[in-house]
């Protein structure tokens, strides 16, 4: 076998089809376009869908790449030899050109020529048939033919040799492995043993079906071949090694990885482990952010993936004594050195992806320290009431609240004792969502329900003519009650009505749909929302306010004129809202979400900090200046193509069709847009920025009003202005004077009652070093007070702690019918085996509460003040069993 680097590799791939005729397609984004009901491309053959059902490619019927992938269903492997979340497809593929014949023939050469593999050691396997499609016999005779010997030729099963996503093309597939030199393991020993004499090399698809939504298969149009090798597997196997940790896309990382935490790679199975997890979350993390999608870590979809891998990265890291730094260190190798080449979006978005790996990295210690206050006050309040087990919405309150992940809940309860009801926490996930669902409105309810139009005919379909006027007449085509379809509606009645044109825009792309009303000769439908509907349809969702309205009658349909403005402003000024964001913040700034109504637009756009109060008033200002300019907006249609040549800017992950909107305003914005705007940018009136504020990592949403909205803003903002300086007694000229002195007034009153409260401690306290006790050869000072919180019994302790530097410290009090306890132990003490946390636990519970903590300090509460005496008697006993 002949060796390779990993760049070697990919160029010898791509060659080898070359020279057959196939066309380099190059790779595409590693986050999917959920065409396919997953989130990440999860193969090569994924982002070609379209192509391999029928549709056309512009580079022809046979290409090739190397695409990089992500899966994280088996994410709990990761760790041993041979998983990752993050690889590289080497794929080619004939659409509808060659098919089984050439494909096995191919591989062969590329196994025995290329590769230098012995034929002798080389097996295949083919689908063995079942219900829905029959045994192979041809792709064996094939691999006969090409040079495998027949003895090697294995049948399997669907759940071996069968391939496709959830639902698209499929078909039989045929797995290529290597041989190795050793005894079967037993009678039944060959492809897909765990006994390591087999291992896969590749695998050729032969799509010969299409899998529909339901599950049924039928014939595809053209039969095509998907041909997949996994780069980091075939490379380590080239190279000498199953591990393919031990290969050049993570070796420079283990070193780095050995350097830092000083352990050395295979010593230990455990750090092992650890490293391994380590350098493939990083991997797959830098990969992500710096993808053309700039995922960015989240609390749902793809970016609670990126989220949960960092998590684990960070946890892992700190279990091999990496910091921070070193973290982002091992991270940049990927960066500048192992993907340097292969991957040019890296290296172009490298301070962009550490910056948001390193905001993660730190935000999570944070949640972490967060999310352990909130554990320790559930693990006390269960102790006292001596429970068995937390209960699943304490753990979900952990989750939703602090991100505080469930497997680390379970942890930590065991080592004290505990168990956690992860039913209950499913319970209570599963009533979130329930709780989400019922509190979705008549409209939302019925465009999830997609299955009301099923029955429809195909040929009923929307036509959108709203962009040049606002009414039109029509034949009702189709109505629809919340739960099935209808020949008509009665007064008082919600329902979708359904017409083959229509004016009113349906909600998409972030723009609200319109209102309006639509009038037959029998009644009146009142419109509250426009939306998409299955099948290319347009539904007017609203409620009979008048009469009966009837399928085949003939309706007038009229936008409310005054709705559709201002939804037109607030659509427009978002345009002008975008192109002012990059100018003062940077063109690093892309579009995350939008939305507008009538009442106000929404932006969402990636930037990695709170926006100043300068920027905010000068994008405001620009916003502004660009109103007053009266811009021309001007709308071409054109191929995606000559959009993105004339540079408008389009939206990731948006999908759009052969033909374009492109809405230009003046120079200052170019934009791919199918929603309505206004003609002319002074029609927006004014702009007023409402609130700036993150809602995810790395993405900032901006709240704004225009128009006449901005007029009531300030007219509301007058009243209340008016209403305050009245409260306080004086004018609204004279409020923030006003409000100064009260301000200063107050600081003053709580600094009296800070000292008030500290000389009321102090004087609880009195003069104590002459109860000082020696436990063993350790000072012990155990004192009882009276009304000191916790706060207050804290600052005594460290006043305490000045005048016994070698001693431990346990002060209780007794305030509102609650007890709280405190302890600490100086270094010395602890040299000696004293500790803080513990001698707190095993008093809490005669006081009737429980707590812990760190060994130098530690506090606790309960709610038993009669058992005050009876704590200080114990704590001595305590104290003296951890010194011997």
């Amino acid at each position: 076998m002949r060796q390779f680097t990993s760049d070697e590799l990919r160029k010898t791939w791509i060659n080898f089809y070359k020279e057959r005729g196939h066309v380099d397609c190059g790779a595409v984004s590693l986050v999917s376009d959920g065409s396919t009901g997953v989130m990440f491309n999860v193969a090569g053959m994924q982002p070609l869908m379209p192509y391999l059902l029928g549709q056309k490619h512009p580079l022809g019927t046979r290409l090739c790449n190397v695409q990089g992938c992500v899966r994280t269903n088996d994410i709990e492997s990761v760790g041993d030899k041979s998983h990752v979340t993050f690889f590289e497809m080497m794929g080619s593929w004939s659409l509808g050109d060659y098919f089984k014949k050439e494909r096995c023939q191919w591989s062969f050469e590329l196994l025995t020529q290329v590769f230098g593999f012995d034929a002798d050691h080389l097996a295949a396997t083919v689908f063995a048939g079942d219900e829905n499609a029959p045994r192979d016999e041809e792709g064996a005779q094939y691999r006969i033919e090409s040079g495998f010997k027949k003895e090697n030729i294995y049948y399997l099963p669907a759940e071996d040799n069968w391939w496709g996503l959830e639902y698209g093309p499929c078909g039989p597939d045929s797995e290529m492995f290597y041989i190795a030199d050793r005894p079967d393991c037993g009678p039944d020993c060959g492809p897909g043993c765990s006994c390591g004499k087999y291992t896969e090399l590749g695998n050729d698809v032969f799509m010969q079906y299409e899998k529909h939504h339901d599950g049924h298969l039928t014939p595809l149009k053209q039969k095509n071949v998907d041909t997949g090798w996994g780069l980091e597997r075939i490379l380590a196997f080239l190279n000498g090694t199953k591990d393919v940790y031990r290969t050049d896309v993570f070796s420079p990382v283990i070193a780095r990885i050995e350097e830092l935490s000083g352990k050395k790679y295979d010593d230990d199975e455990k750090l092992t482990r650890s490293m391994r997890i380590l350098a493939d979350h990083l991997r797959t993390s830098v990969m992500l952010i710096g993808d053309e999608a700039k995922l960015l870590p989240d609390n749902s979809g793809a970016g609670y993936i990126l989220r949960r891998l960092i998590r684990r990265a960070v946890r892992h890291g700190k279990a091999l004594g990496l910091n921070t730094e070193g973290l982002i260190s091992i991270a940049s190798i990927y960066i500048d050195e192992i993907y340097k080449e292969s991957y040019p979006l890296l290296p172009k978005n490298r301070t962009f992806i550490l910056d948001e790996l390193k905001k993660e990295i730190v935000r999570f210690e944070s949640t972490l320290e967060n999310g352990m206050k909130e554990f320790r006050k559930i693990l006390d309040a269960k102790k006292a009431e001596n429970a068995a087990e937390i209960d699943g919405k304490s753990a979900f309150y952990l989750y939703d609240t602090f991100g505080f992940p469930l497997e680390l809940t379970v942890e930590m309860a065991e080592e004290e004792g505990l168990r956690v009801d992860e039913q209950g926490f499913a319970d209570a996930m599963a009533h979130q969502k329930e709780m989400a669902r019922s509190n979705q409105n008549f409209s939302a309810k019925l465009n999830m329900s997609s299955s009301v139009f099923d029955k429809l005919d195909a040929s009923i379909v929307s036509e959108f003519i709203g962009y040049d006027t606002l009414n039109a007449e029509e034949k009702v085509l189709v109505l629809a009650g919340p739960e099935a379809l209808t020949e008509a509606l009665e007064e008082g009645a919600e329902g979708t009505l359904v017409t083959a044109k229509t004016p009113f825009y349906a909600t998409m792309g972030g723009q609200k749909g319109d209102t309006g009303r639509i009038c037959t000769p029998s009644g009146v439908f009142e419109v509250s929302e426009t939306v998409k509907l299955p099948g290319g349809r347009i539904g007017h969702i609203g409620t009979v306010a008048k009469g009966c309205i009837k399928v085949g009658e003939t309706a007038q349909l009229a936008v409310d004129p005054a709705g559709r403005a201002k939804t037109c402003r607030n659509h427009s000024a978002t345009h002008l809202l975008h192109s002012a964001l990059r100018e003062v913040l940077g063109d690093h700034v892309e579009q995350a979400g939008s939305y507008q109504d009538q009442d106000r637009t929404r932006f969402d756009f990636s930037h990695g900090q709170a926006m100043t109060p300068d920027e905010i008033r000068r994008v405001e200002m620009i916003v502004n200046e660009k109103i007053a300019e009266n811009l021309p907006v001007n709308t071409e249609v054109m191929s995606i193509e000559e959009a993105k040549k004339s540079g408008a800017i389009a939206l990731f992950g948006e999908k759009y069709g052969d033909t374009v909107r492109v809405v230009s305003m003046g120079d200052w914005s170019k934009e791919l847009c199918g929603g309505t705007h206004v003609s002319e940018t002074g029609q927006i009136l004014s702009f007023k920025i409402l609130s700036e504020g993150g809602i995810a990592a790395g993405v900032r949403r901006i709240e704004a009003i225009t128009g006449t909205n901005v007029t009531a803003y300030y007219h509301k903002m007058e009243e209340q202005l008016e209403e305050a300086a009245k409260i306080v007694k004086t004018t609204p000229a004279s409020l923030l004077e006003r409000l100064e002195k009260m301000n200063a007034e107050m600081k003053e009153l709580r600094s009296e009652n800070e000292s008030l409260k500290a000389k009321a401690a102090k004087d609880a306290l009195g003069d104590v070093m002459s109860e000082v006790k020696k436990v063993g050869d350790v000072d012990f000072l155990a004192k009882a007070l009276s009304g000191v919180d916790m706060n207050g019994l804290r600052d005594l302790g460290d006043q305490l702690r000045e005048k016994l530097p070698e001693g431990v410290i346990l002060l209780l009090s007794e305030k509102d019918g609650k007890v709280s306890l405190m302890a600490m132990a100086s270094d010395a003490a602890q040299a000696k085996g004293a500790h803080a946390g513990n001698l707190v636990k095993g008093i809490a519970q005669l006081v009737g509460g429980g707590g812990g903590g760190r060994p130098a300090m530690a506090q606790a509460g309960g709610k038993n003040p009669a058992g005050i005496p009876a704590a200080i008697e114990k704590a001595a006993e305590v104290l003296a069993d951890m010194l011997k």
